[in-house]
């Protein structure tokens, strides 16, 4: 609660905190504009391959174009100015820079990004829940050997709903179920890009803005940011997944409590502690009422009579036994909200969430029927989808994670909706986050009794 006393302590005796923001997209404009008004930050370079694009993302959210004019990074860490850059690598690199905010939403470089990061002595605040979810129980371990914080992104839904259980834990309820809001029908999940445009409301004018990515957002309606999201929730609580991942049954921020608790109290949650989406739509497609599309929430129990009762006399809303309630947020703001976890790491030494274990996966699976010879298209594309399960199935079935998915070549064929393993693809060994990933699926296979035939 005093982040922002200790911010204008660090401008007043050591000058703003030094950050380096790799991707230029949606979220990370959204963090440029609270950025250019915020003095204690200061924003030493942006790097993404396509320059123009970068330079547009500043001018666009605030930023004249006399403070992007640093010709290099020495350069704007000795003016404070900033730098536009294509070489990632040298930002992560630059000794001004003190945190790292890894934005591309690539599993592959970013993976990439942050171990360079992590080993140059730099905090990183993984924006790119897609490498998370995939390799960031290692991340986490590599940060904490090295003295660094590794991070998620507050402000996004993983690192909010990681707030609120942290929150019931700290005053002694026991956590039923977390997660966030989307809209969801089950046939989303065969939706590509040249179908995603339908089902959101945009103008063409918003489309043209260059914030809007067909494959990110076909992500969040296909389930597979869903997905992603609650995989890093799960381990970054210790939340664990239901056996078939997430069901999105409807819920409005009324429901919460009557739907989000165990089957055999008349719920929807296979098992007390776990992650699931409340959907916004009816499956026949009319809306919820008082819908939680954009928020996020935590169900909770109380563990005594006497908490029970003080729920009722507080006006807690409650399930019909009167010991389950809910707390949500009824909305996020993404990058607006970022700073609040580049203070918190480089002031406090603290993530605001981040896994503590391997818990939940995100598995590739086939949207159509395919092909051997095929090549994945990865998130948001028009082959697969992902979709959450415990890292036990994961393991078990020697999953291909989703994060892995894009550009690898099929070798036999996959029917639509079974999983894809990795023994049904040509992976590319030379990539470090095959070699990652590889290494955290036989450090955890043994924690999870998990054996491969």
């Amino acid at each position: 609660m005093n982040l922002h006393t200790l911010l204008q302590r660090r401008a007043a005796e050591a000058g703003p905190i030094r950050v380096g923001v790799i991707g230029a997209g949606k979220f990370a404009s959204m963090f440029l504009t609270q950025a250019s008004v915020t003095p204690e930050f200061h924003v030493v370079g942006v790097a993404d391959i396509d320059i123009p694009k970068a330079k547009e993302a500043l001018a666009r959210t605030g930023w004249s174009a006399e403070r992007f004019a640093a010709t290099s990074l020495d350069e704007a860490a000795r003016t404070g100015l900033t730098a536009v850059i294509d070489d990632s690598m040298a930002l992560v690199a630059h000794p001004a820079v003190e945190v790292i905010l890894e934005i591309t939403g690539n599993p592959i470089v970013g993976t990439d990004h942050a171990i360079a990061a992590i080993d140059n002595g730099k905090h990183v605040i993984m924006v790119n829940v897609e490498a998370d979810c995939m390799v960031g129980p290692l991340l986490q371990r590599r940060a904490a050997a090295a003295g660094v914080v590794y991070s998620m992104a507050y402000g996004d839904q993983p690192a909010l709903i990681s707030e609120l259980v942290d929150w019931c834990r700290t005053v002694g309820f026991e956590v039923v179920g977390a997660g966030k809001g989307t809209k969801y029908l089950p046939e989303y999940h065969y939706s590509t890009p040249d179908t995603v445009w339908e089902h959101y409301g945009f103008t063409d004018e918003q489309l043209a803005s260059g914030d809007f990515n067909p494959k990110m957002f076909n992500s969040f309606l296909d389930g597979t940011k869903s997905a992603i999201e609650m995989a890093a929730v799960a381990n970054g609580t210790g939340l664990t997944p239901q056996l078939d991942g997430l069901a999105f049954p409807p819920a409005g921020v009324d429901d919460l409590p009557h739907i989000f608790r165990p089957q055999s109290l008349g719920g929807a949650l296979e098992h007390s502690g776990t992650v699931e989406i409340a959907s916004s739509l009816h499956r026949d497609g009319s809306e919820v009422e008082r819908d939680l599309r954009w928020g996020v929430w935590v169900t909770f129990e109380a563990k005594t009579d006497y908490a029970a009762q003080c729920f009722a006399e507080y006006g807690v809303k409650t399930d019909a036994t009167g010991r389950f309630g809910s707390l949500f947020r009824p909305y996020h703001m993404i990058g607006l909200e970022l700073g609040v976890s580049i203070a918190s790491a480089v002031l406090r030494g603290e993530a605001t969430g981040a896994p503590t274990g391997f818990r939940g996966d995100v598995v590739t699976t086939a949207k159509r029927d395919l092909k051997a010879g095929e090549t994945l298209d990865g998130e948001g594309g028009f082959t697969v989808f992902g979709k959450l399960r415990p890292a036990s199935f994961s393991l078990e079935h020697e999953a291909l994670p989703l994060g892995l998915a894009h550009g690898a070549k099929l070798i036999r064929d996959v029917p639509k909706d079974r999983t894809v393993s990795w023994s049904d693809v040509d992976a590319d060994a030379s990539l470090a986050a095959v070699r990652v990933r590889r290494e955290l699926e036989a450090e955890f296979r043994a924690e999870h009794a998990v054996t491969i035939a």
